[in-house]
């Protein structure tokens, strides 16, 4: 088991609950989207999962341990095991992206490695080929501020790749991209993932894309589980109450015919 929540409930500093009662588990390689309107608790869930946040009550299971009961050091080993794909990533604006990329295993390197990777790229190689896979190895060298806010989000999804993580927790991954690209983009995440034996959770807006990746997809709204399913069971009637008096971030529609050339099998 990769993940396990039992009763998880989280409130933020201003008093508002994030999650209330959640309970979930995923297993080792599997690949499960979560939807739900802004808001609902998508990206507290996703920080909880990677020990950014602590739970305010319940039990959280991740790859096997209990995060809040290790030391320091052994969470910070954990945390090497996770790799977190940000909406918009916390890259450095004058940072090449061959350095962006490699500080993926920085928690995996000794600190003379991790210090002299800062300075000089010692596996260049190892950051074109992540790039690759993505169709941005042209940007290798250049600096992060020359790149567009879908380039960023690859550099960022590169960079897990590289780290080769055991657990893949991607928020909103592709949101700056058009909608090929980030059709494009997922079943390369999602495809990575399934040669890894990686488990990949990935919150997302546009819900056409959910259905058209995942195989499993988790409805969240105000903190709670809506529902939990098969995508091919998901019908309009689910969505509806899931996104009652919300207006879709992207409507639900069939997949464009291009969009679905490009679909590989869904993990």
């Amino acid at each position: 088991m990769t993940i396990r929540l039992a009763g998880v409930d989280y409130v933020h500093a201003n008093g508002q609950a994030a999650l209330t009662g959640l309970t979930l588990s995923l297993d080792a390689g599997e690949c499960v989207a979560v939807i739900g309107p802004s808001g609902a608790g998508k990206t507290t869930l996703l920080r909880l999962l990677a020990t950014a946040l602590r739970p305010g009550s319940g039990s959280l299971e991740v790859l096997g341990m209990s995060p809040w009961t290790l030391s320091g050091g052994a969470r910070q080993r954990l945390r090497a095991r996770i790799g977190l794909i940000h909406q918009a990533p916390p890259l450095p604006a004058r940072q090449r992206v061959v350095t962006a990329v490699l500080a993926g295993r920085l928690g995996q390197w000794s600190l003379p490695r991790s210090l002299l990777s800062l300075v000089y790229p010692l596996d260049a190689a190892g950051a074109e080929q992540a790039l690759a896979r993505l169709d941005i190895a042209d940007k290798l060298y250049q600096r992060c501020e020359q790149l567009s806010g879908g380039q960023l989000q690859r550099v960022g999804i590169a960079r897990v790749l590289y780290q080769r993580p055991e657990l893949i927790l991607a928020d909103e991954p592709v949101s700056a991209m058009d909608p090929v690209l980030a059709s494009h983009t997922l079943d390369v995440l999602a495809q990575e993932a399934r040669q890894q034996g990686a488990t990949l959770l990935a919150s997302l807006h546009a819900v056409d894309l959910a259905l058209a990746h995942f195989d499993r997809v988790i409805g969240i709204r105000d903190g709670r589980i809506l529902f939990d399913t098969p995508a091919s069971r998901i019908d309009e009637q689910a969505l509806t109450a899931l996104y009652a008096n919300r207006q879709l971030a992207e409507p639900l529609q069939p997949m464009a015919p291009m969009a679905q050339a490009l679909t590989l099998p869904r993990c």
